[in-house]
């Protein structure tokens, strides 16, 4: 790796794939990254999808084979945007071969897949980071800013949910290019692992580690057609679930998410309330955060919302002026730019895989407890 460039090889060219490219391109415009990140290769499954892929995006050139991608010298970083079966084959030859690794979440489908990878990353030394992307939407990272400031002060609750409903429809098949997430082979876990994993993720980052969890899952429709095989086979993933947790500073927690909530594409909230001030959040509203303080005046004391633009906020200092707001895209540019930075620096930035396996663990928690119906503590 060149002390002035980063040569990306992306393998997967689905919608993570689009996502993570546009952070690569837009990065560089905004950010001081103290590298040129290059995109060098691109991996789909066909020939014609790689180098359609590669000629729209900017790639330098395409593979079919993501074993001869990784094993091509002129790549230092292998971004991993694959369903969830193939992440701990890729990462583990990806460390072995000692290239820099992101990787999309959740980590892995199983908390002994993670570890695996967690090993291997640590044995190569090699940097890495996990996509929990909404960590590093401004309104987010500012409520970090304001809970770690001692503005809420003792935090006492924190809920959060996101709801879908994509996958209502009894027709909808399982596995396949599509329809991997239904498919608990390939995926892990339903909702669990796919919805629920990202509010874990930013639920640990802004009010420390879950402790025991208490859950219950369902699924809904109980056969699909399966893609691969053309035939209705059982569905082992979850449609849904809720848990109850209580996180180890002694606060109580609330998470609910589910694909059958008909009305709701992609309604990811949540709110914290501490001893002096509550926060909440709603992706459908990313760009704002929206706060109580209780020792406010009475006669002005309420709820604001804080419209999350002007240059002393986070990340805002890097785009527009103070009133015009950004978007989810720029989520991936944020947790790109950051980890670029810190790589130049040899620095370490999170979320690692280290970090995104103790999400994995919570996520094994909450699907035990959800089977045996009783209380689990989350595993060290």
């Amino acid at each position: 790796m060149s002390d002035k460039q980063l040569r990306i090889g992306l393998i997967g060219a689905g919608f993570m794939g689009r996502a993570h490219s546009n952070a690569y391109r837009k990065a560089p415009n905004f950010f001081d990254l103290g590298m040129e990140p290059v995109l060098q290769a691109v991996c789909a499954r066909s020939d014609g999808a790689a180098a359609a892929f590669a000629k729209k995006w900017g790639f330098a050139s395409s593979e079919t084979d993501w074993k001869a991608l990784i094993a091509r010298d002129d790549i230092d970083a292998v971004d991993i945007c694959t369903p969830n079966d193939s992440h701990k084959e890729i990462a583990l030859a990806a460390a072995a071969a000692g290239k820099v690794i992101m990787c999309e979440k959740p980590l892995a489908r199983t908390a002994a897949e993670g570890q695996e990878m967690v090993d291997a990353i640590e044995k190569a030394g090699v940097a890495n980071t996990v996509w929990y992307n909404y960590r590093r939407v401004p309104a987010v990272t500012l409520a970090k800013q304001l809970i770690d400031d001692g503005r809420l002060g003792r935090i006492y609750h924190y809920r959060a949910q996101f709801l879908q409903d994509w996958t209502i429809a009894t027709d909808v098949p399982q596995g396949g290019a599509g329809t991997w997430r239904l498919d608990a082979a390939a995926a892990g876990s339903g909702v669990t692992g796919d919805l629920l994993a990202h509010c874990i993720d930013t639920a640990m980052w802004l009010n420390g580690k879950i402790g025991k969890v208490s859950a219950m899952t369902e699924t809904f429709v109980k056969e699909r057609m399966h893609s691969d095989s053309g035939k209705v086979e059982p569905v082992g993933i979850d449609d849904a679930c809720a848990f109850l947790c209580r996180f180890d500073n002694g606060s109580m927690g609330i998470f609910e998410s589910t694909r059958y909530a008909r009305g709701h594409k992609a309604l990811y909230t949540f709110e914290i309330n501490g001893e002096h001030a509550s926060i909440r959040w709603d992706l459908h509203d990313l760009h704002r955060l929206e706060y109580f303080d209780h020792r406010d005046e009475s006669i002005t004391r309420g709820w604001r919302s804080i419209h999350v633009t002007d240059g002393d906020m986070p990340y805002m200092d890097k785009w527009w002026v103070p009133g015009l707001q950004i978007g989810y895209e720029h989520s991936f540019v944020h947790q790109f730019a950051d980890f670029v930075a810190a790589l130049a620096k040899g620095e370490t930035v999170g979320p690692t895989f280290k970090d995104a396996q103790v999400t994995q663990q919570v996520c094994e928690s909450v699907l035990a407890s959800g089977k045996d119906g009783s209380w689990h503590d989350v595993a060290e």
